[in-house]
């Protein structure tokens, strides 16, 4: 089973946008090495803790950096765009770099209701996404001489394309085109039973798939032990709490007492948000993984992990990779 890393390119407490940048090169690089399968960053836009608002241009960065590890948008938030302008890009990443270009697809907006209206201004009819998906495979596909537009780069490069998702819509949409699908499952867990279950029960095969192919994304904070792991975490705790009481900002540093930061009610609730997770030593991060891997039958796993200090972040990739190595 191939295990995977998405990085949002986080901008830490005391650090700017370039050296998140820097570190984004690096754990690449880092996860090529630990054998890391896919390298897959997300458009997010208005974060000050998010550096990856320029997804594609950033992908290129890092394809760049790499040799071997698949490179790819977890995902392109297709609402924001137009189908034949991420055609194009992503047409181009794969004339560069062959063929190791992911293209994931997500339908929310990948910000407030402001970015929407910033992004694409007189368009606010998010059903179209299903047509959007099916106009952008098109511009990928092999040439129709019929067509009265075509995306050059981009025709007959054959990018894969994953559907993303937190709801039953994305599980739904990917079974009917029969793409992959991967769930966010990292910080929306909640339809995550029944989505996984409609989307192997409903699956047509396609000219892509001709079988299900499900991603699990999970969570790691991983360390020399466990109390470190939960320190590590905490970054992550204070960030979505942030988030969802309207502060976002950088990736705080870490503390000692999360409760006496955010309070024992909201530390509950991120809790349960982000509870696909694996914290700890290398012992309880295997055997937490092994469990998720049991009770999902997912056939890859994306690992992620907000963690302020880059070195211990990398870290936690390494005792991961060697956690699933031995499953």
């Amino acid at each position: 089973m191939h295990h995977s890393v998405l990085d949002l390119c986080p901008v830490p407490e005391g650090a700017d946008t370039a050296q998140a940048m820097r570190n984004t090169a690096d754990l690449a690089q880092t996860s090529e090495s630990l054998g890391y399968h896919r390298y897959w960053m997300a458009e997010h836009h208005n974060m000050p803790g998010i550096a990856s608002a320029a997804t594609s241009v950033l992908l290129g960065h890092v394809a760049g950096k790499t040799k071997t590890i698949r490179v790819g948008a977890g995902g392109i938030m297709l609402p924001n765009h137009a189908p034949l302008s991420i055609a194009e890009q992503f047409g181009t990443l794969a004339t560069l770099y062959g063929d190791r270009i992911d293209l994931g697809l997500g339908r929310a907006p990948g910000g407030d209701q402001a970015v929407w209206r910033a992004m694409r201004r007189g368009r606010v009819d998010g059903d179209q996404f299903p047509d959007d998906v099916a106009e952008l495979m098109s511009y990928l596909d092999d040439a129709d001489p019929r067509a009265p537009v075509q995306a050059h780069p981009g025709q007959g490069t054959h990018v894969p394309v994953w559907i993303l998702g937190s709801s039953l819509y994305g599980a739904q949409l990917a079974a009917h085109f029969g793409l992959p699908y991967a769930f966010a499952s990292h910080f929306a867990p909640d339809a995550l039973e029944d989505a996984t279950h409609i989307y192997r029960r409903d699956f047509k095969p396609s000219a892509q798939l001709d079988k299900p192919k499900f991603m699990l994304a999970v969570n790691a904070f991983a360390a020399d032990t466990d109390e470190e792991g939960a320190y590590l975490r905490t970054s992550m705790q204070q960030a979505f709490a942030r988030l969802r009481t309207g502060k976002p900002g950088k990736l705080p540093r870490p503390v000692d007492d999360i409760d006496a930061e955010i309070g024992a009610g909201m530390r509950q609730a991120v809790d349960n948000a982000l509870r696909i997770s694996a914290v700890g030593s290398p012992a309880t991060v295997r055997a937490k993984l092994a469990e998720l891997i049991a009770r999902y039958s997912p056939d890859e796993l994306i690992l992620t992990g907000q963690i302020h200090d880059h070195t211990a972040r990398k870290r936690s990739f390494e005792i991961t990779a060697e956690a699933l190595s031995g499953l």
